[in-house]
């Protein structure tokens, strides 16, 4: 076990399929097999971003709380449900033409791995007007050295799908990789 594992997560699969319910952000991941890991839902209403998530069978994994109210600053830390510590804090650099998110460590601030989108056009046309969204996003993963970890991949669909793939986690774990890529597509409205 590592510092940035949540606890209540053991992720096996290199591949997960996640979708967001059409109404909310409601959110679930299955495994290859099609079994539900993890599952989110935002909780409305809200001043301070909070959004817990659970696992599978229903046992609280941990919640995603804003830096502060309404956050501008796109500090969001993942505190796991079991210890009540943070595991990771997401960082989000605010840029017209690129959504780029640092994942870092909640006491050193040191890097763990980014994730970026891999097209400017995309983002530049889908914060133009909403027309473009339903464009897929995409992104790529990084670790701390710059590295190829996995990619985020969006799909054309009535509900926000994506497949989240983790090909090389030597570095970097699955947990909180999948854990901040469902955060992030909540947070930018995806």
């Amino acid at each position: 076990m590592t510092d940035y594992d949540i606890r209540a997560l053991d992720l096996t699969d290199d591949e997960y399929l996640v979708t967001q319910s059409l109404v909310r952000n409601k959110y679930r991941a299955e495994d290859t097999r099609g079994n539900v890991v993890l599952r989110g839902k935002q909780k409305m209403f809200k001043l301070k971003e909070e959004f817990p998530f659970e696992t599978g069978d229903g046992r609280p994994a941990f919640t995603v709380k804003a830096g502060g109210i309404l956050d501008v600053a796109g500090n969001y830390a993942l505190i796991d449900a079991q210890t009540d510590e943070p595991v990771l804090v997401l960082d989000q650099n605010w840029t017209f033409l690129t959504h780029k998110w640092k994942l870092r460590d909640p006491d050193t601030e040191a890097l763990i791995a980014t994730i970026e989108s891999e097209s400017k056009l995309v983002d530049a046309l889908r914060a133009i007007s909403d027309l473009f969204s339903v464009i897929p996003h995409k992104y790529e993963i990084r670790d701390a050295d710059g590295d190829h970890v996995g990619r985020v991949a969006g799909q054309f669909s009535l509900a926000d799908k994506y497949t989240v793939t983790i090909d090389d986690a030597s570095d970097v774990p699955k947990e909180a990789v999948l854990a901040a890529a469902m955060v992030i597509d909540a947070i930018e409205g995806n």
